[in-house]
């Protein structure tokens, strides 16, 4: 024996830790990611003692209602930013029967389709729902149902927006990577490969700053009449065409840059 420890391979680090397996390749909104994750992993150790330690205090004849609370907290915190870390790891439940013996770039393909045509959608839409979920829970200043449980709520609920946005730069990121196989990435190849959720978020921009634009003008106009002006039916048609013009220049810019040379 020769006292010396072994040096362990990339290819071991890389199967023991998803964040660290095709490194070489990630962006910076993976890294941010990854290294949010591996923090919040911290939480499921606290999440086992605070399970434990209510099992032993519940039969010691000690409920605490706030450790009930906190294990919710915890597990919910921690499960919606491993969303957003499998999303970037490529560690989620998958069935690839077929997409396993696919070539690169029709893999590729495959990939930009789900991740930008379906999943950005869905999180962009959840973002936006989430938002008047935790303000209104913020407003309230809503606690727990038990009166010795935690009360502080809204704090969790709060933070669920957040944790979607970090799920969409998860999604952003890994959309890049898989584009880059099939053309450059440039602004415009970006919002084709996101077409829908690029023009749900700028539909959602485009509304929220003329309601706060109706609202600033107007004040005797009722918050929940801003919505119904005339003009909100066409914020959809307005996010469209913004980003419709953005990927139209974008691609013309390419083409004389390409024809010059």
């Amino acid at each position: 024996m020769s006292g010396e420890i072994p040096e362990i391979s990339g290819d071991v680090i890389a199967i023991s830790d998803p964040g660290e397996r095709d490194r070489q390749s990630h962006l910076k909104g993976d890294r941010i990611v990854i290294a949010f994750g591996n923090l919040v992993a911290w939480a499921f150790p606290i999440l086992m003692l605070a399970i434990v330690s209510q099992v032993i205090l519940r039969k010691a004849g000690f409920n605490q209602a706030w450790l009930d609370d906190a294990q919710w907290w915890i597990y919910g915190f921690a499960m919606v930013t491993g969303f957003a870390y499998a999303i970037t790891t490529n560690s989620h439940v998958r069935v690839d029967i077929f997409h396993a013996n696919y070539s690169p770039a029709r893999k590729a393909r495959i990939e930009c389709f789900g991740l930008g045509w379906l999943l950005l959608p869905f999180l962009i839409m959840m973002t936006d729902v989430l938002f008047h979920y935790a303000w209104s829970s913020v407003l309230a200043r809503e606690g727990s149902d038990s009166p010795n449980g935690l009360h502080g709520l809204y704090i969790l609920k709060a933070s669920l927006p957040l944790l979607f946005g970090l799920a969409i730069l998860a999604t952003v990121s890994i959309l890049m990577r898989h584009l880059v196989q099939l053309a450059p990435v440039r602004l415009w190849t970006l919002l084709v490969a996101m077409l829908p959720g690029a023009i749900f978020a700028a539909e959602r921009t485009i509304y929220y700053v003329l309601w706060w634009g109706v609202r600033l003008t107007n004040a005797g106009i009722k918050p929940k009449r801003i919505s119904k002006e005339p003009i909100f039916e066409w914020t959809t048609w307005m996010g469209a065409a913004v980003v419709l013009t953005l990927i139209l220049l974008g691609w013309l810019m390419a083409r004389r840059k390409g024809a010059e040379e």
